[in-house]
């Protein structure tokens, strides 16, 4: 992520959405995601490898998909695909 893991982190806490109903509901913990950085930086393969459960998950994946482009992963000085695990918190501390 261009800035780094805490650049990523702010990011995250500025632009996901905590449903209102697992609020309501209590329902907070963390969902794992992974994706692949394309050679272009943008995201594809989105998906929920450990939900916690759909309304959380449905928000990691919301977010994700408006997430900015990343700097590719490089091998040998060229641009390559690189798979990508991020667990997302929810936490209503």
């Amino acid at each position: 992520f261009v800035g780094g893991e805490a650049a990523l982190m702010r990011w995250l806490n500025d632009n996901i959405q905590y449903p209102a109903n697992a609020q309501i509901y209590g329902i907070q913990g963390k969902v794992i995601c992974q994706f692949i950085v394309n050679r272009d930086g943008s995201l594809s393969n989105i998906e929920v490898i450990k939900s916690v459960d759909p309304l959380l998950d449905n928000a990691a994946i919301n977010a994700l998909k408006k997430m900015p482009k990343w700097l590719a992963g490089e091998l040998r000085e060229k641009p390559v695909r690189v798979k990508f695990t991020l667990p997302i918190v929810f936490s209503m501390h």
